[in-house]
């Protein structure tokens, strides 16, 4: 199971995508995808609040659109938020780009960010060219696998405990799937790294 991305990953023509953020100190760069939804955001919201820590949440934006309150509360709390499309759609299986870019667009209108991720990092190399023109295309180099029913929540604590190092940027999913193993995961990596000096932060 490959939860931490391989540097030649990062240096194919995803070159120009953010896998990790340099900067000076102990720090972290924890992000949430797929929400806001109000079964999981808030939870995720006061357990960030308990640690003084800050993350970045990649919004859907219907969810934004269903869920104005919750996307708002994010932002009051000093947390970043980024585009992670409005209808969630993999940039692999569009069969047109132009809809694939009309989809950003219009949960941009919500959003109003010049972050974005792509759902399943899935993206092609045009439309990569074509989006980084306006956005920073954020990815990840710590994969949390908290959505896989498959895996306990210890397991999926394992995985983010073992991978990160500095400057990583971690991905969880702020969704009803992953609800149980993220937050049994976040709260302890907040806890056990928070203990040995790191920071948490926006991007």
């Amino acid at each position: 199971m490959l939860t931490k991305v391989h540097p030649i990953l990062q240096f194919s023509f995803f070159k120009q995508c953010e896998f990790k953020i340099p900067s000076k100190g102990k720090n972290i760069y924890l992000t949430f995808d797929d929400g806001p939804v109000p079964e999981v955001t808030p939870e995720v919201l006061d357990l960030l609040d308990e640690y003084n820590a800050k993350a970045t949440f990649f919004c859907v934006g219907d969810n934004v659109k269903k869920y104005p309150e919750i996307f708002e509360d994010i932002i009051k709390r000093g947390h970043r938020v980024g585009n992670h499309t409005f209808h969630h759609i993999k940039g692999w299986n569009t069969k047109k780009d132009e809809d694939y870019y009309s989809d950003i667009e219009l949960a941009n209108q919500l959003i109003n960010s010049d972050l974005y991720r792509p759902p399943y990092g899935r993206i092609t190399p045009k439309q990569h060219f074509h989006l980084k023109k306006k956005y920073r295309i954020i990815l990840w180099s710590v994969l949390s696998y908290d959505y896989n029913k498959l895996l306990t929540n210890r397991r999926v604590w394992r995985n983010v405990r073992n991978s990160i190092t500095n400057n990583d940027i971690v991905l969880f999913h702020d969704n009803i799937k992953a609800k149980e193993n993220m937050l049994y995961a976040l709260k302890n990596t907040l806890f056990f790294f928070s203990a040995r000096g790191y920071k948490f932060k926006s991007i």
